[in-house]
């Protein structure tokens, strides 16, 4: 049996797949990340929370209390301690409360992690802000080494009602090998 489709067409298609593939992707590696974040800005889903948070109106709301709880999580190769010193507090809304996380590197090489937040409900994103976390910087520790990392956070006044607990966890991430030499050469 003879085949009678021409090289030219073949040559073709196989370019064709191969431009898709790339473009598929460049798509996923460099477009969908932004436009993932953006989608979650928007709408308040996916439980990110933002930044670190500068507070201009400091009273605070005695008539309602929130239950914060915390949770914490190590990525699947990440070989640390890592956890609240409490499992939750009570706030009122307006009122800036501190809390600390334990972490301890039970290996005998230095590391270098990185703590990834999520907020559930996810509509109380809006209203849960950071005005100091461990999150907002990489945690180098030596091998052995322990340390507790501080949390400050307010519950906003302006809270829907509904919402009366709120729970914060961590996932904990080695990112040593994604560090620059740098950070780890100062632990040493």
């Amino acid at each position: 049996m003879e085949n009678n489709i021409p090289k030219s067409s073949i040559k073709k298609t196989l370019l064709k797949l191969s431009v898709g593939a790339i473009g598929m992707f460049v798509f996923a590696v460099f477009l969908m990340p932004p436009l993932y974040y953006a989608l979650c800005d928007l709408t308040g889903i996916g439980g990110k929370t933002a930044g670190r948070y500068e507070s201009k109106d400091t009273t605070i709301d005695t008539t309602r209390t929130v239950k914060v709880q915390f949770l914490t999580i190590n990525n699947g190769s990440m070989p640390w301690d890592f956890s609240p010193r409490v499992t939750e507090v009570v706030v009122h809304p307006g009122e800036a409360k501190a809390v600390t996380f334990y972490a301890k590197n039970r290996t005998s090489k230095n590391m270098v992690a990185q703590a990834v937040p999520n907020l559930t409900p996810f509509n109380a994103t809006n209203y849960f802000h950071k005005t100091e976390c461990f999150c907002f910087n990489q945690q180098p520790l030596n091998a052995w080494d322990e340390i507790d990392m501080p949390l400050v956070f307010i519950v906003d006044k302006d809270i829907p009602k509904s919402v009366n607990t709120i729970t914060l966890s961590y996932t904990l991430f080695d990112i040593t090998e994604s560090t620059n030499d740098l950070t780890v050469a100062q632990l040493n």
